[in-house]
């Protein structure tokens, strides 16, 4: 199984699929007039952590945030693939639930353990798995051999684990910016890339003085990063390999804000072939698919975040 595709099984689906009511006041975000529940977040929280893990105030708030953040994809996910999932036999379902039964009774665990532990009713497993076998058809079928070489020739920075050393200075900017907000701190961070371009200022002090990163105290420097699987999104990846050394980007967002990217170092990885990186192809691959997938349904979502 690829690393983030079965997040559906991975991360279970704690969201009913039953039109129950809902009080208003355990909310903690609709998508497409579907709830999900305060609860559901605070029992995938408890799962994430040891019993034991001292957490402060800002810290459960931000993990509870992230959470729900997972929570909505999947959810978004579900909605899609039962819209539009290609049909699933009842027989592969079968061998799906066999094989978590199986996993579970290595762990020493019974399925009821398993709903038990996860809040969900075998109904609701047997949908999530439908889901998953949904979700692997679909990039299934996406994932010719044409398809996997060209993603391979795009992308051999990241098979021969390429690294570049690079610095941000970043600005914050939520979710649910303004486009006022947005265009203010695209603003700022022009001015600020010019300034560093023309010299006025290096880039390590204008990171010191700007940046709301822990990263700013040593000048924005994240160290080495690799295209994927690193410390940074996508995006931030995508922006940074993309650069000559020395060269400043353009503003790049990601979810944690807006970012001027500096790139100081690149060294060449270790040559592959496609058929060496086979698997690691078909991962990266499903995993960009499902990204992509989750871009797209966040644009035309209504979603309405309550969690306090």
């Amino acid at each position: 199984m690829v690393r983030r595709i079965f997040a559906l099984a991975l991360v279970p689906v704690l969201s009913s699929l039953l039109l129950a009511e809902t009080k208003a006041e355990n909310v903690a975000a609709t998508v497409n007039g579907e709830t999900i529940r305060l609860d559901e977040v605070d029992a995938a929280l408890r799962r994430a952590l040891p019993a034991d893990a001292p957490l402060t105030a800002a810290q459960a708030k931000r993990l509870r945030a992230e959470i729900l953040e997972e929570l909505i994809d999947e959810k978004l996910l579900m909605q899609f693939l039962a819209r539009s999932g290609p049909k699933v036999p009842p027989a592969d379902i079968e061998r799906a639930m066999q094989a978590l039964t199986a996993s579970l009774r290595k762990q020493k665990k019974t399925f009821a353990d398993h709903l038990r532990e996860t809040g969900q009713t075998e109904q609701q497993v047997r949908e999530q798995w439908m889901r998953v076998l949904q979700l692997q058809r679909l990039i299934d079928a996406r994932a010719t051999e044409a398809e996997l070489r060209k993603y391979f020739a795009d992308h051999k920075d990241v098979f021969e684990n390429a690294t570049v050393r690079a610095a941000h200075i970043v600005v914050r900017l939520g979710r649910n910016a303004t486009p006022g907000e947005r265009a203010a701190a695209m603003e700022k961070l022009a001015r600020l890339r010019k300034e560093i371009v023309d010299g006025s200022i290096d880039f390590a002090a204008a990171a010191k003085k700007h940046s709301v990163c822990p990263s700013a105290k040593d000048g924005g420097d994240l160290g080495e990063i690799t295209r994927k699987d690193s410390i940074v999104d996508e995006a931030f990846a995508a922006a940074a390999f993309a650069l000559k050394v020395g060269n400043v980007s353009e503003p790049v967002e990601t979810e944690m804000g807006l970012h001027l990217i500096r790139v100081s170092d690149r060294k060449a990885g270790t040559p592959t072939t496609f058929e060496k990186s086979i698997e690691r192809v078909r991962d990266l691959y499903a995993e960009d698919v499902r990204r992509s997938m989750l871009e797209k349904l966040r644009k035309d979502a209504r979603i309405q975040i309550s969690l306090p």
